[in-house]
């Protein structure tokens, strides 16, 4: 079922759809990297509306075959989505080797990686971190937001927000490079062992800023990640806030099985 022969089924038209377009990528027709036809072009091939075209190509993003860039297309898929292995990512060892969290997730599919600094500075903290954090509403805390990017595509934004008691007198989380480790082995080194770190995760469409952030196409999935990182003393010394493209991500959790 291939170059607009659409059977007339019960399967809805455009799962119809996704399904021969898949068939052309699993099959080469439609290659690593080459992009997919134009929305226009599979109206015409396939006379539907552009609304079936887009929830086709939706289809495929879920089942990460295509990836969508605002203002280019989509295209064929070319290179493994990143495994977010929340389980070894955060552990001591990866930032005391001097190695962030996202730089070890990168590491294991390869892929060039780069981090654009948007901003740093004081803000009044957000009402759902004031609460994660323990401190009043209106308080000023210090704020580091920043994009990455994998082979020159945005992938995801992270925003960490750290109470201002604690980093007023750790001059390195001010500046862009915070050193070798980030910000946790900072952190560590000015007396706030880590001891755990707990996570919030769901799934959600992309706000309009987020596809623009993260050049996505309308209807984009994102997967909405909020982390808190407690220290020996009990206080959550930062909650990190981050928006991934749900189509360049795994997450990947592993706990023990005991109480």
């Amino acid at each position: 079922m291939t170059g607009g022969e659409v059977s007339s089924g019960a399967k809805a038209k455009y799962l119809q759809i996704a399904d021969d377009l898949a068939a052309q990528i699993r099959s080469g027709v439609l290659a690593a990297g080459d992009p997919v036809p134009s929305e226009s072009g599979l109206m015409e091939r396939y006379g539907v509306a552009s609304g079936t075209v887009r929830r086709a190509i939706a289809e495929l993003r879920v089942g990460q075959l295509v990836e969508t860039h605002h203002g280019r297309g989509s295209f064929v898929r070319s290179r493994p989505s990143v495994q977010h292995k929340t389980s070894d990512r955060l552990r001591r060892a990866q930032w005391r080797a001097g190695r962030a969290p996202y730089l070890a997730d990168v590491e294991r599919v390869g892929g060039e990686l780069t981090v654009a600094i948007l901003f740093i500075g004081p803000v009044e903290v957000p009402e759902d971190v004031a609460r994660r954090l323990g401190v009043g509403a209106g308080s000023q805390v210090l704020a580091r937001k920043r994009r990455y990017y994998r082979e020159g595509v945005p992938t995801q934004e992270a925003t960490s927000y750290l109470p201002w008691d604690v980093v007023q007198g750790i001059p390195e989380v001010f500046a862009e490079n915070p050193g070798a480790g980030g910000i946790y082995a900072r952190l560590e080194d000015n007396g706030h062992r880590l001891v755990e770190f707990a996570e919030t995760v769901r799934a959600r469409l992309a706000t309009k800023a987020e596809m623009a952030a993260l050049s996505l196409s309308p209807g984009s999935p994102v997967i909405h990640l909020v982390r808190n990182a407690e220290a020996e003393s009990g206080r959550v010394v930062e909650v990190c806030d981050m928006v991934m493209a749900a189509d360049q991500f795994v997450l990947d959790y592993r706990r023990p099985a005991g109480d």
